[in-house]
């Protein structure tokens, strides 16, 4: 069974810093993209950012020159670095992974709070 388990989340003033994590577990064969999304109160999720398995990725242009995707393919994470966070920032943000296993699915994390204060 695969697993996604997001970290570091939390409560930042504006102009502040947040470093997420996303590993993936369990019994599959190989990960494909991998991505951040994030959902405030009362909107629609939306996507923040994604890296293929080659290191290329692609940002919202709300978070563009800010945040900053990363991944480790050895330790089967993905990462995301936030930088001069805004009130307008605050969401859940979920992890999501292209995920071969008998077959290439998609997968989701539970979600992390990332609140950011005035």
């Amino acid at each position: 069974q695969v697993q996604l388990v997001e970290s570091g989340g939390g409560l930042v003033q504006a102009g502040g810093s947040l470093r997420l994590s996303c590993v993936a577990s369990g019994n599959f064969f190989s990960i494909n993209v991998m991505g951040w999304y994030r959902q405030a109160p009362g909107k629609q999720r939306e996507l923040v950012a994604r890296i293929s398995n080659s290191g290329s990725a692609m940002y919202a242009d709300s978070v563009k020159d800010r945040f900053t995707i990363s991944r480790d393919n050895a330790k089967n994470t993905v990462y995301l670095q936030m930088n001069s966070l805004k009130p307008e920032d605050t969401a859940v943000y979920y992890c999501n992974a292209e995920i071969r296993t008998v077959y290439m699915g998609n997968y989701w994390g539970q979600g992390t709070q990332v609140t950011v204060s005035s």
